[in-house]
């Protein structure tokens, strides 16, 4: 059996979709998660469900500043680093598990991928590192006016592997990620808060009094992009995976209103302190370097991901 891939965050949302297709290819998986309480554990278990007795799948649960040893006993030849506290309004409440989690875990995996001698380690950054900087969200824009404390974080991240990649000779390629969404997504994220509100009855509280606007990235595209990184490392750098197509959140919101066949009312509200007004990828150096294109657009989407609800949930 070929060398397997190591994905921490593997009962994450974007961890369970790779590790899924990369075990449809027939790629050994070795996925570390500690199920952590942020959100409902209950789906990042049934997420781990899927994928048991898949063939060349194996688990380790615990956090990866202690237990990641554990998952390399068979060293792989890139770890996939997804695993992060997530959550900007998040940052606000409890600020310490962003340092800890995301610079500290962070630390964690580049030693890990220095000890082992490892090849290539992809990582998951996050548009939210461009602040207030001009759109579209350019790579080579400076990226050092984060509006909160998880943009800092991520941008952290970047600097890290920058540094790792340049003295120890690996691969470091961070994944400037664009609001992804789809099946089998995050709770907390705007999607799944309305989907559930709508079909409740509950009214949206829509901030930015509904003119944000953001670039959605459809699950499957981003794992496109990982997969197309993946066994071509080189040396530091960091790629936008977008749509490079920004939807208004009202524009969004009708699009979910049309899949339900549910009206939604709307309570607008002001914007929230470290949000940015709007998102806009550039995409043109992922297409150039890989050839991919997002091919998933949010109406389709969004009809993806309130089939899987509904299914899921019953409703």
């Amino acid at each position: 059996m070929s060398t397997p891939v190591l994905i921490t965050g593997a009962a994450g949302f974007i961890g369970f979709h790779l590790a899924r297709r990369l075990l449809a290819l027939g790629r050994p998986v070795v996925g570390i998660d500690n199920l952590d309480p942020y959100y409902d554990v209950a789906l990042k278990r049934a997420r781990l469900a899927e994928l048991a007795g898949s063939p060349g799948w194996r688990f380790v649960q615990g956090d990866i500043q202690s237990h990641l040893a554990d998952a390399m006993e068979s060293p792989p030849n890139a770890i996939v680093h997804l695993a992060a506290q997530a959550g900007i309004r998040h940052s606000l409440q409890a600020p310490e598990s962003f340092i800890q989690d995301n610079l500290q875990g962070f630390f964690s995996v580049l030693e890990a991928a220095r000890q082992a001698g490892i090849e290539h380690l992809v990582y998951a950054s996050s548009s939210s590192v461009y602040g207030a900087d001009p759109l579209p969200f350019s790579e080579d824009a400076r990226a050092d006016h984060p509006l909160n404390l998880y943009a800092a974080t991520k941008r952290s991240n970047e600097l890290m592997a920058h540094a790792y990649s340049h003295l120890h000779g690996f691969g470091a390629t961070g994944l400037r990620l664009f609001t992804v969404y789809g099946p089998w997504g995050r709770p907390d994220m705007a999607l799944f808060k309305f989907t559930r509100r709508i079909l409740a009855g509950e009214p949206l509280p829509v901030f930015g009094q509904g003119q944000m606007e953001r670039d959605f990235s459809y699950v499957d595209d981003v794992v496109d992009a990982i997969l197309a990184v993946l066994d071509a490392p080189q040396g530091a750098r960091v790629l936008n995976v977008g749509c490079g197509r920004p939807v208004g959140l009202l524009d969004m919101i009708r699009s979910l209103e049309s899949a339900l066949g549910v009206p939604a009312r709307l309570e607008l509200l002001p914007m929230q302190p470290g949000d940015a007004p709007r998102t806009h990828a550039d995409t043109r150096l992922l297409a150039e370097t890989t050839g991919l294109e997002a091919q998933v657009d949010i109406d389709e989407g969004i009809r993806r991901f309130v089939a899987w609800y509904r299914g899921y949930y019953g409703v």
